[in-house]
């Protein structure tokens, strides 16, 4: 979240820049050079993983001992047009954990709630690009784990994501 705040902040920055000094900033080398700056630091912020914060907050669940619940848990090696489903369906899971956890007043519930969160603002942002294959599965298709085996395997998919 910070880092996509510190992102828009450049990105305005530069916009101002070029807005008031666009055509007398084309007209020399320095000028170009820092067009060209504007057009790659925003690629360069926009590289960070996206999903880093989840992945700071699985590992803050992944050692609770007040979860005890079978998950579907998506294959980690499912195709790459199949990824957005999955990670749709590790994040519908979690809807679950976080049951469980207020059923047991578990003191990772915030954790929880934090991937839910961040997940589904991330999620929300891809649906407009999604297309759903017919082969790939429903959540419900997948095989029921342990929650130690689903957070792994969640772990898996999103550090799959993120290079």
């Amino acid at each position: 979240q910070k880092t996509h705040l510190k992102s828009i902040c450049l990105q305005y920055q530069l916009y101002l820049l070029l807005n008031s000094h666009f055509f007398c900033l084309l007209k020399n080398e320095m000028g170009l050079l820092i067009i060209f700056l504007c057009a790659y630091v925003p690629k360069t912020a926009a590289g960070h993983c996206k999903w880093e914060e989840v992945l700071k907050d699985l590992e803050q669940i992944k050692a609770s001992e007040d979860i005890d619940v079978s998950l579907y848990t998506a294959n980690t090696d499912e195709d790459k047009e199949c990824q957005e489903p999955v990670m749709r369906c590790f994040f519908l899971e979690t809807e679950v954990i976080l049951h469980e956890c207020l059923i047991k007043n578990c003191s990772k519930a915030q954790d929880v709630k934090n991937i839910q969160k961040n997940g589904n603002a991330s999620l929300e942002n891809n649906k407009l690009n999604s297309t759903t294959s017919a082969k790939c599965k429903e959540c419900e298709e997948y095989e029921e784990k342990s929650f130690t085996e689903f957070i792994q395997s969640f772990v898996k998919v999103i550090q799959k994501e993120c290079k």
